[in-house]
C-alpha cells in the first residue's frame, strides 16, 4: 500500500451525492460523478453503481463526509433519511481503511489547497503567523462550523453541530421572530435562521408583519431583492445582521486567527450583499471586544468539490500515518 494508491471519496449532501476517485491528495476530475439521493435507497447503492462505472477499482481507503452528526463511524444525515456507517462503506468499497466525518470536517481539510480563484476576501485581516487555527463556517440547506488545526501530528478538523445552538438575540424584533419560531417548531436554533428555508421563513415573517401574504422560497426572496422588494430587502439585511452576529460569536470561541471559511450555496448567494447590509459592523460589535475582532479576516469559498478535495487529503494522511506505524 503506499500514499499514491487510489481512494474514494465522497460529499453526502441532503438532495446530492458527489463521488470521486483521488491519487493521494489529488481528485482525479473525470471520476467525479452526482447522484440524486431521492433516486436511490442508501449509500450503499450509490457507491456501488460508482464504482461499477469506474470498473471496480481497487480503493486503499474510503472517506465519507455528510451533512449530519458522526459519532464512533455512524453518521446521521441532517436533512435525509439515511443512517451511514463505516461498516457499509467498507463493504461497498472494499476496503477496511475507512472513515466517516462531518462535510464541514472535509471543508476544513480542504482548507490551503482550494485554487486561490476560489478564494473571495470578504472582511479583511492581519496576515496570519504560523499555524494560526481557521474557522470554517457553512450555510446552505442547514448551518454548521469546524474549527481547523494543524498541528504536529497532523491536521484536526473538530467537528460540531452549532446549527442547532439557540438563535443570539440582540432586538425586539429578534425576539419576536424567535417567538414566531418556537410556534412553529418549539425551539429557536440558529439554523432556523441561517439557511435557505431560514432565509424563507425570515421573508415570509415579514411579509405577514407588513399585512402581505406572500410567502417565499429562499431562491424568490433573492430574486426579490434584486428586483428592489423592500420586504425582501428588510429580509435579506435582517439575515445578514444574524449571520455577523453568529459569526463574531463563533470566532471570539475558536479564534481564528487564521481566518474565517465561508462555504455552502446560501453563504455564496448572499455573499455581493454582506458588507453593503452590515456584515462586518455586526460580526465586530462585541462591545470592548470591537477592536480585537479586527484579527478576523472572512473569506469565501466558491469551489464545488473542496468536500471532496478535503476528503482526499484527510484520507491521505490517516494512510501515511498507517504506513508509518506499521512500517
Amino acid at each position: 500500500m503506499t500514499q499514491t494508491a487510489l481512494t474514494l471519496v465522497a460529499d453526502i449532501g441532503g438532495t446530492n451525492t458527489r463521488v470521486a476517485l483521488a491519487e493521494g491528495t489529488t481528485l482525479i476530475p473525470d471520476t467525479i460523478e452526482r447522484f440524486r439521493n431521492a433516486e436511490y435507497p442508501g449509500l450503499e447503492t450509490v457507491l456501488t453503481r460508482y464504482l461499477e462505472g469506474q470498473g471496480h477499482p481497487g480503493c486503499a481507503g474510503a472517506c465519507v463526509a455528510l451533512a449530519g452528526p458522526v459519532r464512533d463511524g455512524v453518521g446521521d444525515m441532517t436533512n435525509l433519511d439515511w443512517t451511514i456507517d463505516a461498516a457499509t462503506v467498507a463493504r461497498a468499497t472494499g476496503t477496511d481503511v475507512v472513515d466517516v466525518i462531518n462535510d464541514l470536517q472535509a471543508q476544513g481539510h480542504a482548507l490551503d489547497h482550494i485554487e486561490e480563484g476560489c478564494l473571495t476576501r470578504i472582511v479583511p485581516g492581519p496576515a496570519p503567523k504560523g499555524h494560526a487555527s481557521k474557522l470554517v463556517i457553512g450555510i446552505g440547506t442547514g448551518f454548521n462550523c469546524a474549527p481547523v488545526h494543524d498541528t504536529p501530528a497532523g491536521r484536526l478538523v473538530v467537528p460540531s453541530e452549532a446549527g442547532h445552538a439557540n438563535l443570539p438575540i440582540r432586538s425586539v424584533e429578534e425576539l419576536e421572530l424567535c417567538r414566531d419560531f418556537e410556534t412553529a417548531h418549539g425551539f429557536p436554533a440558529v439554523e432556523d435562521v441561517l439557511s435557505g428555508r431560514g432565509l424563507a421563513h425570515v421573508a415570509t415573517w415579514m411579509s405577514a408583519r407588513a399585512g402581505e401574504t406572500r410567502e417565499y422560497s429562499a431562491a424568490q426572496v433573492m430574486e426579490a431583492v434584486e428586483a428592489g422588494n423592500e420586504t425582501a430587502r428588510a429580509a435579506l439585511a435582517f439575515f445578514v445582521r444574524i449571520m455577523g452576529t453568529v459569526t463574531g460569536n463563533l470566532s471570539l470561541i475558536h479564534l481564528p486567527f487564521g481566518g474565517v471559511f465561508l462555504v455552502g450555496g446560501v453563504a455564496r448567494a448572499v455573499s455581493p450583499w454582506l458588507i453593503e447590509m452590515g456584515f462586518d459592523d455586526a460580526m465586530r460589535d462585541k462591545g470592548r471586544f470591537a477592536g480585537f475582532m479586527k484579527n478576523f479576516s472572512v473569506t469565501l469559498v466558491d469551489d464545488d468539490y473542496a468536500a471532496l478535495t478535503g476528503c482526499a487529503r484527510h484520507m491521505a494522511q490517516k494512510l501515511g500515518a498507517r504506513i508509518s506505524v506499521s512500517g
